[in-house]
């Protein structure tokens, strides 16, 4: 009996060893590839606070020698040294980005709703135009873009940058299959009780849906604070920031610190609003479920 007892603990010691091997190598595994991941971000940031004379060092440095603030301190100067103040460019990014971000996610939830659980003749097509619309990258539309925001009469606005991005192929196909996993039950005993197709769509679904929500939110609210109206906006006055960024960045090797500056403030709000949606996603697909 005591070598039976012996031999089931060294084959018990031996599986935790493996579990434990296991667990360790895809902490390792993991925490190598978030290092990779967040290496660009870390000389975003080293760049931005490193002296002038420090940035064409070879080979580079992964640390600032003497640490400064003067490119934060000349990007302001230089980025309101125009008719705009700089303050001007980040209202402008944040309106855009916001109207873009609330617009995107009730148009994208509504026509979601409509071909996930409506039965109407074309739907089967419009989803596969929407599933091909996912294969072709937005450089491809911008000529046609341009044509259109003219005729409208829409060039040097906000309005052309913010209506062509409201339709997201990504966010409506990403709702679309999130609302499908509704029971159809559901919303037939919505329907018997008389609620109408809205109220069943905001009341019902939606409220649901929050996982998919937050991702939607994330990914239209990091698209849209990327948008630059160089291409349909070329009054001072309506340029967003990630343009400014741009004409910074080109104006030469002096300025490549400003440059760098410019990007790490670029980089706060998404990530900000990353890490406050993905714990909502986190926490609601912990805490929520719907079955039949």
């Amino acid at each position: 009996m005591a070598a039976v007892n012996t031999e089931k603990l060294r084959a018990s010691n031996k599986q935790a060893g493996r579990r434990y091997g296991g667990t360790i190598a895809i902490f390792t595994v993991l925490l190598l590839v978030g290092l990779f991941m967040l290496l660009p971000i870390y000389l975003t940031v080293i760049m931005s606070i490193k002296p002038v004379e420090e940035l064409f060092i070879f080979p580079p440095k992964l640390y600032a020698v003497r640490p400064t603030l003067d490119n934060f301190r000349d990007m302001f100067r230089d980025m309101s040294s125009n008719r705009v103040p700089f303050s001007r460019y980040v209202f402008n990014s944040i309106s855009v980005t916001v109207t873009v971000t609330v617009l995107q996610c009730i148009f994208c939830s509504m026509a979601a709703f409509v071909l996930a659980k409506c039965r109407f003749p074309g739907s089967k097509i419009i989803n596969s135009i929407i599933v091909i619309a996912l294969l072709y990258q937005s450089n491809v539309i911008y000529i046609m873009q341009y044509i259109v925001m003219s005729r409208l009469h829409l060039i040097d606005s906000p309005l052309a940058l913010i209506l062509p991005s409201i339709a997201s192929p990504m966010g409506l196909f990403l709702m679309r299959q999130s609302i499908s996993q509704i029971p159809d039950s559901i919303i037939e005993a919505a329907k018997v009780d008389g609620a109408g197709l809205f109220r069943i769509c905001w009341q019902i679904v939606m409220p649901n849906q929050k996982p998919a929500l937050m991702t939607l939110i994330i990914f239209a609210f990091q698209a849209a604070w990327n948008i630059q109206s160089g291409s349909l906006v070329f009054r001072e006055e309506y340029k967003t920031l990630p343009t400014v960024v741009t004409q910074a960045a080109a104006s030469g090797l002096a300025k490549a610190g400003v440059a760098m500056a410019a990007a790490v403030f670029m980089l706060v709000p998404p990530i900000v609003i990353f890490m406050l949606a993905q714990r909502q996603v986190i926490e609601t697909m912990a805490h929520s479920g719907i079955k039949e």
